[in-house]
């Protein structure tokens, strides 16, 4: 019989359940076999005659950690996310010099994933611009979607070669993980590529992402023309503006069919109430970077009035070119300040932001569903898990949230331990040499 492998926690937080104290998750063939309290998982197996090697931790285990958006790519240009830049353009005259410069971008994507994996991350968002670093998730062996991203087509250069193009280096990317297109953002686009972009990968059955709300002029403002500005002959977002349009660049993009629930957005920070109401009717989550927005000097994403209207959000980390590191939990626990400064004061907020971090990153990207889902721990789900060295007390997880950034103690991708500390991998060899029974 396949082995089992029965991982066990001073407290278990499946997401989509009440966290367990001293729970367990027993995994088979990559997958989650049994879900509960430590002592009637190894019950249940020992009842239908199932041996068990038990890896045990003290601390807390919880669905791994999805970043929801990044560039692993530019892993290596670290000395610009060490900057502090006065808006998007001044971020842009760094970054601009750092990349054209050249990098190995394969080597440095590579390592993004390696850092990823130590941080406790097992899916990730992924948004590709240079064909060397396409592969980093496939070869790491990590879960999520690798985006082509595609930028500064005109819509004459487009018609001539621009889609043929982009199909091509989409249909090239390597499989697994999934795969999609990732429209840099309205302002970097015409009309025509931003218009057929949505239909090229739906029609293959891929995932769209897109930087949105970004930049501060993508926000809507007061406007005296009378007629709609997709009937006034214009070719781009910027020739919107030129023109004297307040329409806001999410309502732009939802006019030419990007959102739905096969699309998610990166940033979401110049929102208005409009903009926040269009991306939940089309189904569409947001990943929130905010350590991020701060280096390139933008305002703060609008997490409270996100988490009182019921937003899908997740959390990304951005890359190492905007960011300090590529943790997933250094962003969340800037995102509860912030929420409390923005004056959220409800007693879920631990909860709903462990949960973006972890199933709703899954969610979007679409792979909460299906026969090879994750984000959650849940039977027959892939055993993507993560350990932590916090303690498994009655604050558990308002702990992990506000202060669980470099504390990852293993990193378990469909159930192979990818990473580990000293003390985890000690922890394994002492109890598997018993084993369950």
């Amino acid at each position: 019989m396949t082995a089992v492998t029965v991982y066990s926690a001073g407290l278990v937080v499946p997401i989509t359940a009440p966290p367990i104290v001293d729970g367990a998750v027993a995994v088979r063939e990559g997958r989650i076999m049994h879900v509960g309290e430590r002592e009637w998982v190894l019950r249940s197996l020992s009842e239908r005659g199932i041996d068990a090697d038990e890896v045990h931790w003290p601390g807390m285990l919880t669905p791994g950690l999805v970043n929801a958006h990044t560039h692993l790519q530019y892993t290596g240009m670290a000395s610009v996310g060490r900057g502090q830049y006065d808006g998007f353009d001044d971020w842009v005259r760094a970054f601009d010099p750092v990349y054209e410069g050249g990098r190995d971008w394969a080597a440095d994507a590579a390592d993004g994933a390696a850092q990823a994996l130590r941080s406790g991350t097992t899916a990730v968002a992924d948004v590709v611009t240079d064909r060397a670093a396409a592969t980093a998730l496939h070869d790491a062996r990590l879960h999520g979607i690798t985006y082509w991203e595609v930028m500064s087509w005109t819509n004459a250069d487009w018609a001539r070669t621009g889609r043929t193009q982009v199909e091509q280096a989409l249909d090239a990317l390597p499989t697994p993980p999934g795969t999609g297109l990732s429209p840099h953002a309205p302002y970097s686009l015409d009309i025509e590529p931003l218009l057929e972009i949505p239909d090229i990968v739906r029609e293959r059955g891929g995932r769209i992402h897109i930087h949105l709300g970004e930049a501060a002029f993508e926000s809507e403002f007061a406007h005296e023309h009378p007629q709609a500005w997709h009937t006034a002959g214009l070719a781009s977002f910027q020739e919107l503006r030129k023109a004297g349009f307040g329409t806001s660049a999410t309502e732009f993009v939802d006019q030419l069919g990007v959102l739905g629930p096969d699309c998610h957005i990166a940033h979401g920070v110049y929102m208005s109430a409009r903009d926040r109401a269009i991306l939940r009717e089309r189904r569409t989550t947001v990943a929130l970077c905010p350590r991020s927005n701060a280096v390139i000097g933008l305002e703060e994403p609008p997490i409270a009035a996100y988490l009182r209207e019921g937003s899908p959000i997740a959390v990304g980390t951005d890359s190492l070119s905007s960011s300090p590191s590529l943790d997933v939990l250094a962003d969340v626990a800037e995102l509860a300040r912030i929420a409390r400064s923005q004056g959220y004061t409800d007693r879920d907020l631990h909860a709903r932001l462990l949960g973006a971090a972890t199933l709703g990153g899954a969610h979007a990207m679409g792979i909460d569903v299906g026969p090879d889902r994750t984000g959650y721990l849940a039977v027959g789900a892939l055993a993507d898990l993560t350990f932590f060295d916090v303690p498994a007390g009655p604050d558990a997880v308002a702990e992990l949230v506000e202060h669980g950034a470099g504390r990852t103690a293993a990193t378990i991708v469909s159930g192979e331990v990818r990473f580990a500390i000293d003390s985890f991998d000690r922890a394994a060899v002492t109890l598997e040499t018993g084993g369950v029974s």
